[in-house]
């Protein structure tokens, strides 16, 4: 693995973006911090709980419930999956990512706030929602990432993509204030407090992302369509143009493949940690919160310190060693429950499952967000920056194909073997995750895309 940091002064100087100013990476930031609370709220910490529990509510082991929780977000990336790099494509050549970023943000919210319509009995409503809401969430997060080449060099991307994680992370934490102290626990009894979630979480999404639509610039020119063509033809042209292409790309396709599997188990930790905490665990309200918090702050720190490592020893680098930290700590979800034996019985602890759980928190946090980071960080310096929407389309299409496969192959094995087993399927994903990305040479695949722009 070849991935050795040029300085700023070798060529890779050539075509690199001026650093934009402060605002305009806060107002670029601004919009990690806002979506947020749609992952946290929606997708992991309250409403899958919700969902599983109370909509469908066909307990004990709620395997039917797991199964449609995991449908609807598939079916949502899967629609990603086909539309992200056609958007990309017409956002480059139309020099409207502003405008895509804009529409998607609006559909997100619409779709959230409508959660609260989900009842009990409802669940093909809550379906549709989910299906819909995650899309166009999934979408904007593709679209976001596309203007990361803009923002700086390609030495200060590290650093810009973990504040914008961090920021997510921080987002994330403000978001669930209004959660904790004022919705109360998921249960029956308290539906119709917590049923707000959704517009909550819209509402949020919808305010703090103004800074993004003020501050953040749009760049790039836009061209002028041929006679007799269509916007959806030349986005399909130029698609076609980079696949067609590809082995001039080797090291952003290779890295493609090896996020595919790496981000296949994030998605699955992402959707299944809360639902796993309460149904493997058996945790309590107050340490579930506690779960929340910790993961919150070791995730920002991750991203932030991490970002930094980035520039120190190379991006791909740091990658790799995040794959390595996830396959620990994914170890050490599976044996909470053996561990806990084990301090009970040699070293007299009497802590319960859920207090182990906590502490294995920390390395899961601390690997969540340096991991993603790092991932749009390697797109960033390996995309030309007149196609960075259509390269970032690209990413985005991994990503989601990720999560289609990672979430229905997650809720079929937890029907075969249950979650506590199936969670063991995450390790064999991020390791193969790893030996695929030994093939990427990032100093390669930076020259590559500064040869484009040149």
């Amino acid at each position: 693995m070849k991935d050795k940091v040029q300085s700023s002064t070798t060529p890779f100087s050539k075509g690199q973006s001026p650093r934009a100013d402060r605002r305009e990476i806060f107002g670029w930031a601004m919009f990690d911090f806002a979506n947020q609370s749609y992952t946290l709220l929606i997708i992991t910490v309250v409403f899958g709980d919700l969902f599983t529990h109370v909509v469908v509510g066909d307990g004990p082991h709620y395997r039917r419930g797991n199964f449609l929780w995991s449908f609807s977000l598939a079916a949502g990336y899967l629609l990603v999956v086909f539309c992200s790099p056609l958007a990309g494509a017409i956002m480059d050549y139309t020099a409207s990512k502003k405008r895509f970023l804009f529409a998607s943000y609006l559909v997100t919210v619409v779709t959230t706030a409508a959660l609260y319509f989900v009842a009990p009995g409802y669940a093909l409503l809550g379906v549709v929602l989910l299906i819909l809401s995650n899309f166009a969430y999934s979408m904007g997060d593709a679209f976001i990432a596309s203007f990361l080449p803009d923002l700086g060099p390609p030495e200060d991307l590290g650093k810009i993509s973990g504040f914008g994680w961090a920021m997510g992370y921080v987002g994330g934490m403000c978001s669930a204030v209004i959660v904790l102290l004022f919705l109360g626990d998921v249960s029956l009894e308290n539906f119709h407090r917590i049923r707000w979630v959704g517009p909550w979480a819209a509402f949020f999404f919808l305010v703090a992302a103004i800074p993004t639509f003020v501050w953040l610039r749009e760049r790039g020119q836009r061209r002028v369509l041929p006679a007799g063509r269509s916007y959806v033809g030349v986005g399909l042209e130029r698609v076609r143009g980079t696949l067609g292409q590809i082995g001039r790309r080797r090291d952003l396709a290779v890295l493609l493949g090896s996020v595919f599997f790496a981000m296949s188990g994030i998605y699955i930790i992402i959707t299944y940690a809360f639902i796993y905490g309460a149904q493997v665990i058996g945790w309590e309200p107050h340490v579930r919160t506690l779960m929340f918090v910790i993961v919150q702050i070791t995730a920002a720190l991750g991203a932030v310190g991490f970002g930094y490592l980035q520039n120190r020893i190379g991006a791909l680098r740091t990658y790799a060693l995040t794959l390595v930290m996830w396959m620990v700590s994914i170890s050490l979800i599976y044996l909470t429950p053996l561990l806990t034996e084990a301090l009970r019985a040699f070293l007299g602890v009497e802590w319960q499952a859920q207090h182990v759980f906590l502490v294995v928190g920390c390395a899961a946090g601390m690997s969540l967000g340096s991991c993603q980071s790092s991932t749009r960080t390697l797109v960033g310096l390996f995309s030309p920056r007149h196609r960075s929407a259509e390269f970032f389309g690209f990413w985005g299409m991994a990503m989601k194909l990720a999560g289609v496969f990672g979430v229905l192959a997650i809720g079929v094995l937890q029907i075969l073997v249950g979650l506590h087993t199936a969670i063991l399927f995450c390790i064999a994903l991020f390791a193969v995750a790893w030996v695929v990305s030994r093939g990427v040479d990032e100093s390669r695949g930076r020259a590559g895309s500064l040869e484009e722009e040149s």
